[in-house]
């Protein structure tokens, strides 16, 4: 296992995540996984065995299960709590009243408690914002995650699910202000959606936030199991059509990766989740796997290597359409690069 800064801090994340949105068995999240106790017991073990020391988790997933069933598990193992990088999100509704949901000072003092209450533990290493909150003041969030920081509640922060306007005005108001700021993102990146190149990959670089992917294998699209045609294909993307894909250009990119893989001995899915790891921007890619050979095969895609040949084939088969400001910055851009 290799092991990433988070950041531009002194924290280091193994490569990859371990995701619980299979743990637990509310009706929303059962068909993402449903998994128990004991199952989820079976895979955080295998995950640390395997040197993962990062595990991420929310308080909406089943509706609280997740952290729970992630709490005990880790009591359970007898994992020192320390030797783990924990996190979680806030933001998702967990009532039905009106400020039970969002990222105000009171929903974010209430969520905190609970999920710490929850997971069984003192302290969460990293609380993210789940996603944007277009009623919530940026500021008056920073500033309670700032609070929590200082609690001891809470080691650090990061976003999710937000766009580039918006991580940059977070990060400018924590610099200027001298509060806490947010040192990752988690957000959809995979070979089938690099949207994220436009406008954040930027941004993450040019200020040294952390990346984490989430659904690196788009919703399973890129396990290899789904057709073009789909007639004889069985999964949840038949009935959940997420992450949104272009599912043409996506299987342009699988009709590459079938024979790469064959020729390779490896499994599609192992080539995408390959492929992430050879992006730099990439910190940590979150792996949330519903039984134990699943995550044997993701893992296995640290020994995954391309040949500088492959990864041009690769990149130029699933490269972004042009768009503006971005081709008019890629054309102007030639009497201002020092050769």
């Amino acid at each position: 296992m290799k092991y990433k800064m988070l950041g531009d801090t002194g924290l280091l994340v193994s490569q990859f995540c371990l995701g619980t949105m299979t743990f637990g068995d509310h009706p929303v999240y059962k068909e993402l996984g449903g998994l128990d106790q004991e199952q989820a017991n079976a895979l955080v073990k295998q995950a640390v065995d395997s040197g993962i020391n990062f595990i991420d988790t929310a308080n909406v997933y089943s509706a609280g299960r997740s952290e729970e069933i992630t709490g005990q598990a880790i009591k359970d193992l007898g994992i020192p709590r320390d030797s783990l990088v924990l996190a979680t999100k806030a933001r998702s509704a967990m009532g039905q009243g009106p400020n039970d949901k969002g990222l105000s000072r009171k929903h974010l003092i209430q969520q905190v408690d609970a999920s710490l209450k929850r997971l069984g533990t003192d302290y969460i290493d990293l609380y993210q914002m789940h996603s944007y909150d277009a009623l919530t003041p940026i500021e008056e969030t920073l500033r309670v995650m700032d609070d929590l920081v200082r609690s001891g509640k809470v080691r650090y922060i990061g976003a999710s699910n937000v766009p580039a306007w918006l991580l940059s005005q977070a990060l400018t108001y924590s610099k200027y202000n001298h509060v806490e700021k947010f040192i990752s993102l988690q957000a959809y990146y995979t070979i089938a959606g690099r949207d994220l190149e436009r406008e954040l990959v930027p941004l993450l670089q040019a200020q040294k936030v952390g990346l984490m992917v989430w659904s690196p294998l788009a919703g399973g699209l890129l396990s290899g199991k789904y057709s073009r045609s789909g007639e004889a294909d069985s999964g949840r993307r038949n009935t959940v059509n997420f992450p949104p894909v272009n599912r043409d250009r996506a299987f342009d990119i699988l009709d590459l990766l079938h024979p790469m893989a064959e020729l390779k001995g490896v499994t599609v899915a192992q080539l995408s989740l390959a492929w992430l790891l050879h992006q730099p921007i990439v910190t940590s890619i979150i792996i949330g796997a519903k039984k134990p050979e699943q995550l044997s095969d993701n893992l296995n895609a640290a020994n995954v290597n391309f040949t500088d040949d492959e990864l041009k084939k690769l990149d130029e088969i699933s490269k972004l359409p042009a768009e503006y400001p971005g081709w008019i910055l890629e054309y102007t851009k030639a009497d201002r690069t020092l050769s």
